[in-house]
């Protein structure tokens, strides 16, 4: 299994080449966010080991560049920073696992294995249904170059349409989505958000994408 590690502290980057490497990982090395990217896109990794703090280019950069030209290698990122903002940061750039330092090489290696076992994730970080692009981790809507201000709630019930697009969603899946599974709330106020969402990503444009799909549910189209 190949693994990258892109690490700017030569000492630290080099122990860890040398520890998995006797684990069985064969592991190359960067010490810049630049040279990581170029890697990271050049050649086939298992798994990425991402420092945030980086020269060139720093961490969260990487991350998101990679994503969004579609590479989903499992990315397990690394920082001296420590709290909640940084670790959401982290996910929200498209990160699968953090670990702060310093830490545990055990729990280190223990957490690669695990993202290798996972495998690839193959999903997009926007969704686009048509020319409808839901952003999940900015929380941003739009059609085209128009932005759609959306509710929290909105969003959650569009995300999960989104997800699903060309499929019909029960109203109870939509109620587990975006409410939880033991909502015990009327089950019409799915149909509130439904005609709020027409209201926002539909009609403006002269639209019917979002559609009701008789004693069945809701289905989201192009």
């Amino acid at each position: 299994m190949r693994i990258l590690v892109v690490e700017d502290e030569r000492r630290l980057a080099r122990l860890l080449k040398d520890g998995l490497g006797r684990e069985g990982f064969a592991v190359d090395l960067a010490h810049d966010g630049g040279e990581g990217l170029w890697l990271a896109t050049e050649q086939p990794y298992d798994v990425i080991v991402l420092d945030v703090m980086l020269p060139v280019l720093h961490g969260y950069a990487v991350c998101e560049k990679l994503r969004a030209a579609g590479n989903w290698t499992p990315i397990l990122m690394l920082t001296a920073k420590d709290g909640e903002q940084d670790e959401a940061e982290a996910l929200d750039t498209g990160a699968d696992d953090y670990l702060s330092k310093p830490f545990s090489y055990v729990v280190l290696l223990a957490r690669l294995r695990a993202l290798v076992r996972r495998g690839l994730r193959e999903r997009p970080a926007v969704l686009s249904v048509g020319d409808l692009r839901v952003d999940p981790a900015g929380l941003r809507c739009s059609r085209g170059d128009v932005r759609i201000a959306l509710t929290p709630k909105e969003f959650a019930v569009l995300h999960c349409l989104a997800r699903r697009a060309g499929e019909v969603v029960t109203k109870s899946e939509l109620l587990a989505w975006a409410w939880d599974f033991a909502y015990d709330g009327d089950s019409n106020v799915v149909e509130v958000y439904i005609s709020a969402l027409r209201r926002k990503i539909d009609r403006p444009f002269g639209l019917t994408t979002l559609s009701t799909v008789r004693g069945a549910g809701y289905r989201l189209e192009a």
